[in-house]
C-alpha cells in the first residue's frame, strides 16, 4: 500500500473524513501544517507527497528519499521545483479546474465591495445613522455602477473567462492581455499591459507568478491607471509590489484596490497594504467555497489514482 504524506492539509479539511477518497488509495499521513524544518523528515520514503503550499525544493527531489509523486492541491504550482522533479523523474500534478466559477464570483464580491461599501453602510444603520436624519436614503460614499465600464483581465484561463462572462452580464466592455494575441479571453480585445492599465476601470489578475510576472503592477503601472479605476488580486500577491500600491493608494492614482493574496502569507503586521486607503484585504479565501474544497480534493484523489495506475494526468512538469 503506498504511502501518501499530505504536508498541510488544513486548508482544505482537516477532519480526516474529508480526506476520505484520498486514504482510500493508501496509507494516509495526514499533518495539518508543517515548516521547513520538519518537511524532509516527513516526506522521507513516501510514495506520495501532497501539498498546497509547503514548497517541495530540489533538496529533496535529489535526495535518496525522494517521492515518486507530488499531488498539488491548487491549481498554481509555485510552490514545488518542478525542473528538479522533472530532473528526477517525478511527476507533478496539478487541479487545473476546481475553483474557476468560485473565484470569478469573488472576484465581483470585491468589486462590488468597493463600488458600493455595503458593509459601511450597514454599519451605519447598526449605529442609528439612518433612524437620526430625516431623509428616506443615507449615503455614506459615492456608489459605482459597473454598466458601461472597462474590465481589464491579466492573463489566460478558465477563471479570466468566467470573469469576462460576469463582466458582460454587468454590460461591462473587456479587454485583456496575456503573452500572445492569439491566446485568452474570447471576444475580448487584447492590449499591451501599459494601454490595458490605462484603459481600464477595472484591473483584475487571472496569472500565475513566475519569473516575468513577479512585481508586474509596479508604481510606473499605477501611474497610468485613472484616478476612478480599481485594481482586483485574486492570483499571487507576488504579482504586486505592495509598497507601490500602497503608495498609489495615498496619493490617489487609483480609486481603491482589493486583494485576497499577498506577497507573504499569512500577512505580515508591517505589510503596507494594511494601512493603505480604500484598500480590502481578505484571506486568500476566493478558492476557498465548501463546494470548491471538496472538488479539489476529489480532483487530487483522481490525480492520485491515475498515477497509481500508472497513467499520471494534469502533469505540469516541463
Amino acid at each position: 500500500m503506498a504511502r501518501i504524506v499530505v504536508l498541510d492539509g488544513r486548508p482544505l479539511g482537516s477532519d480526516r473524513s474529508d480526506w476520505a477518497a484520498v486514504e482510500r488509495l493508501g496509507a494516509l499521513e495526514l499533518h495539518e501544517h508543517t515548516p521547513p524544518e520538519l518537511l524532509a523528515a516527513r516526506a522521507a520514503g513516501a510514495e506520495i507527497v501532497v501539498t498546497n503550499k509547503a514548497r517541495i525544493g530540489a533538496d529533496l527531489f535529489d535526495s535518496p528519499a525522494a517521492p515518486r509523486f507530488v499531488a498539488v492541491t491548487a491549481t498554481g504550482f509555485d510552490c514545488v521545483d518542478v525542473i528538479a522533479a522533472s530532473r528526477n523523474g517525478v511527476p507533478v500534478s496539478n487541479v487545473p479546474e476546481y475553483a474557476a466559477g468560485s473565484v470569478a464570483q469573488f472576484v465581483f464580491a470585491l468589486l462590488l465591495e468597493l463600488c458600493h461599501h455595503v458593509g459601511v453602510h450597514d454599519a451605519a444603520v447598526r449605529a442609528g445613522e439612518w433612524t437620526a436624519q430625516p431623509h428616506f436614503s443615507l449615503r455614506k460614499t459615492p456608489l459605482v455602477d459597473l454598466e458601461g465600464k472597462t474590465m481589464g483581465l491579466v492573463g489566460q484561463g478558465r477563471i479570466g473567462g468566467r470573469v469576462a462572462q460576469i463582466a458582460r452580464g454587468f454590460g461591462m466592455k473587456v479587454i485583456h492581455h496575456c503573452r500572445t494575441r492569439s491566446s485568452g479571453v474570447d471576444g475580448a480585445s487584447w492590449r499591451t499591459l501599459d494601454e490595458l492599465f490605462a484603459e481600464s476601470d477595472v484591473v483584475s489578475l487571472h496569472c500565475p507568478l513566475t519569473p516575468q510576472t513577479a512585481g508586474l503592477v509596479h508604481g510606473d503601472r499605477l501611474k497610468r491607471m485613472k484616478p476612478t479605476a480599481y485594481l482586483i488580486n485574486t492570483a499571487r500577491g507576488g504579482l504586486v509590489i505592495e509598497q507601490d500600491l500602497a503608495d498609489a493608494l495615498a496619493r490617489g492614482e487609483l480609486a481603491g484596490a482589493a486583494v485576497d493574496v499577498t506577497s507573504i502569507e499569512p500577512i505580515r503586521p508591517e505589510n503596507p497594504l494594511l494601512s493603505a486607503p480604500r484598500c480590502l484585504i481578505t484571506p486568500h479565501i476566493a478558492w476557498a467555497s465548501q463546494d470548491a474544497r471538496r472538488r479539489l480534493l476529489e480532483a487530487t484523489a483522481a490525480n492520485i489514482a491515475a498515477f497509481l495506475a500508472g497513467r499520471p494526468i494534469n502533469v505540469v512538469n516541463p
